[in-house]
C-alpha cells in the first residue's frame, strides 16, 4: 500500500530498530546505526531521534565550512554578519546580537574582537551610557557578504532540495515542537565591556562549571 508512515518495532521499552517504508513499500533499517556501526539497540527511540538531530547538524555544519573555508569564515561569524547587515544603519548591542544568533555564542566579545580585528565590524560606545558598546557592519563586511552570498544561499537548496515542501514543512514543524523542551529562557546581557552575560537558573547562581 502506497503512502505508508515510518514505523518502529519495540523490545520492551528499548527500541529494536526503526522501519521505514517507501512510498512502493520497500524496507529499510534505520541509517544511523549503520552510520555510527552500533551494534546494540538505542536505549529508546528518544535517545534515537536526538542522535539524528545531531548527526544531521554535524553534517549540515561540516558543509557550511567546506562552502566557506576559502572566505575563512565560520557560520557564527557569518550568522553575525547577516544580523548587522540587518540591523544597518544603527547597528546592535552585543546583547541583541546575542538574541538573535542561531547558535549560542559563550564568548561573544571574542567572536566581535576577531571581526572587528579583520575590519568587517566597527564599534562605538554609546554617547548616552558609556557602558553601551555598538556594533555596526563595515564596508569591508559588506563587500564579504555580497562575495559570500550567492554560494551560501544556494547550500540550502544543496542540503535539502531533495525534500518535498510537504515534508519540510512538516521538518520544520516538529523541529519547532522540540526545540521548545530544550528552550533556554535565561535573559542575555552585556556587562560594561561588552561580555555577554547569561543569568543563571534560580538555585544555580553559585554553582561552579
Amino acid at each position: 500500500m502506497y503512502g505508508r508512515r515510518i514505523g518502529a518495532i519495540f523490545l520492551g521499552n528499548r527500541s529494536a530498530c526503526l522501519r521505514q517504508y517507501s512510498a512502493k513499500g520497500n524496507f529499510f533499517l534505520a541509517a544511523l546505526k549503520q552510520e555510527i556501526a552500533q551494534k546494540l539497540p538505542f536505549s529508546s527511540l528518544e535517545e534515537e531521534a536526538l542522535l539524528n538531530l545531531m548527526r544531521t547538524d554535524d553534517a549540515m555544519q561540516r558543509a557550511f565550512h567546506r562552502k566557506a573555508r576559502h572566505w575563512l569564515v565560520t557560520s557564527t561569524q557569518y550568522n553575525v554578519l547577516r544580523i548587522l547587515r540587518g540591523a544597518q544603519p544603527e547597528g546592535l548591542t552585543c546583547a541583541a546580537i546575542g538574541e538573535r544568533m542561531i547558535t549560542a555564542e559563550p564568548d561573544i566579545t571574542r567572536l566581535l574582537s576577531r571581526l572587528k580585528a579583520r575590519k568587517l565590524i566597527r564599534q562605538r560606545r554609546d554617547r548616552h551610557d558609556r557602558r553601551v558598546v555598538w556594533t555596526q557592519i563595515s564596508e569591508a563586511g559588506l563587500e564579504l557578504l555580497v562575495a559570500m552570498d550567492p554560494e551560501i544561499e544556494q547550500l540550502p537548496i544543496e542540503l535539502v532540495g531533495h525534500m518535498t515542501r510537504k515534508d519540510l514543512a512538516e521538518l520544520i514543524r516538529l523541529l519547532e515542537v522540540a526545540r521548545k523542551a530544550g528552550a533556554d529562557d535565561a535573559p542575555v546581557s552585556c556587562d560594561c565591556d561588552g561580555n555577554l552575560k547569561q543569568s543563571a537558573p534560580a538555585g544555580l547562581e553559585n554553582s561552579t562549571s
